[in-house]
């Protein structure tokens, strides 16, 4: 299953790679476009303007790639007694992956909810293994199992 929720993720990860790739590749034929064929006050607002959002294309580009870092690094046939990085945790039902912060995926009916150990949730369970029990947000968590 660990196997399959990597490569998920792999998969979304470089699909948003490949896609902000694109879109600053598109602004900067765009700039570059517009640079040969217009001047003035319009001109200079309008490349500014792409400019701005080619930086805030980068910035995201780079936290994605700083993701996929996280994800690259997990070993999806280490097993772990106590959780860590790349555990695989059942608590109360749900399937959390320690990871990164990722967007919910569902793999043969199970939900899989990645969260990254810096997270309220992931800083709880983080080193403790099966049979911890804690709590946040008055809602109580039992670790069941840890892959």
């Amino acid at each position: 299953m660990k196997q399959q929720v990597l490569q998920r993720y792999n998969q979304i990860l470089q699909d948003r790679i490949d896609v902000f790739r694109d879109m600053i590749l598109a602004l900067t034929e765009d700039a570059q476009n517009d640079a040969k064929g217009s001047a003035g006050d319009k001109h200079e607002t309008a490349l500014s303007m792409m400019h701005l959002e080619q930086e805030k294309l980068n910035y995201k580009l780079q936290e994605i790639i700083n993701q996929k870092e996280i994800i690259d690094k997990i070993d999806p046939t280490s097993k772990h007694s106590k959780i860590a990085l790349g555990s695989l945790v059942q608590a109360n039902g749900m399937l959390l992956f320690v990871s990164a912060a990722l967007p919910k995926i569902t793999i043969d009916d199970a939900t899989i909810i990645a969260v990254s150990p810096q997270s309220p949730l992931g800083s709880k369970i983080m080193g403790n293994a099966v049979g911890f029990s804690f709590e946040i947000n008055t809602t109580k968590y039992l670790i069941e199992s840890i892959q």
